[in-house]
């Protein structure tokens, strides 16, 4: 692709988005956009009782995010590229996991109003992983809010990616798997990223290294709703 001004990365908790979008903006010659996680009051609660504080969690990022955003469209009128370790969008997919229907018919009337003011990336990667390697990734870096992170929970959310990937076609989307390669680590595996993010035509395509076997979507019964879209899912993981 030529021209990028604007890439985000997105994936599961522990995937790496944080140090690809550091890597790419060294490559792409930009600057990378970092999610500002530790930042919300409610997580390590929210790990220890989702039920409980999933709005006030979810809200805190919404709200986070859309600030981060505007001013990264301020940045954006001194040139150069954005790199992001996360898609505004994406914010859907842990609403739609996590809150019950009364709570998710209030995040969806600030979400729209939200979103209509966003940018969208030239380009989304979608990073994969296999649940065992993420639960790994995520015990070596050993946060502190993320100790409480239930395998289940990490199964329920890998699922709701992939489902809200598989309808996905807002913009140009990359989808890798990352389960047996290191882009921080091995020189080649970013390099074969780079190559790869420049020589892509548009649409949804996907990069598959020779090292990695595993099998990108299973077809979803069921979907986040798109924009505008009025249906609701019912097998996403909210109750």
């Amino acid at each position: 692709m030529e021209n990028i001004s604007y890439i985000a990365i997105e994936g599961p908790i522990g995937v790496g988005k944080t140090s690809l979008a550091e890597r790419l903006s060294v490559e792409f010659a930009g600057s990378s956009l970092i999610e500002e996680v530790e930042a919300n009051p409610f997580l390590t609660q929210f790990y220890e009782d989702i039920r409980k504080y999933a709005f006030q969690a979810q809200l805190f990022f919404l709200l986070n995010r859309y600030r981060q955003q505007k001013e990264m469209a301020q940045q954006e009128l001194f040139g150069g590229c954005v790199i992001s370790d996360y898609l505004f969008a994406k914010d859907r997919i842990f609403a739609y996991l996590n809150l019950d229907e009364n709570e998710l018919a209030l995040y969806e009337q600030v979400y729209r109003l939200l979103d209509a003011k966003i940018k969208k990336p030239d380009l989304v990667v979608y990073l994969q992983a296999s649940t065992d390697v993420l639960l790994e990734r995520i015990r070596i870096r050993n946060n502190d809010f993320e100790r409480a992170i239930k395998e289940d929970y990490l199964v329920r959310l890998i699922d709701s990616y992939n489902k809200y990937f598989f309808y996905y076609n807002d913009t140009p989307l990359l989808v890798v798997n990352t389960t047996e390669i290191d882009f921080v680590e091995n020189e080649a595996d970013l390099k074969g990223l780079v190559k790869k993010i420049k020589s892509m035509k548009g649409g949804k395509e996907y990069y598959l290294p020779l090292a990695s076997k595993e099998v990108f979507f299973e077809t979803p019964r069921q979907r986040i709703p798109a924009e505008g879209d009025d249906e609701k899912d019912n097998d996403t993981g909210h109750r």
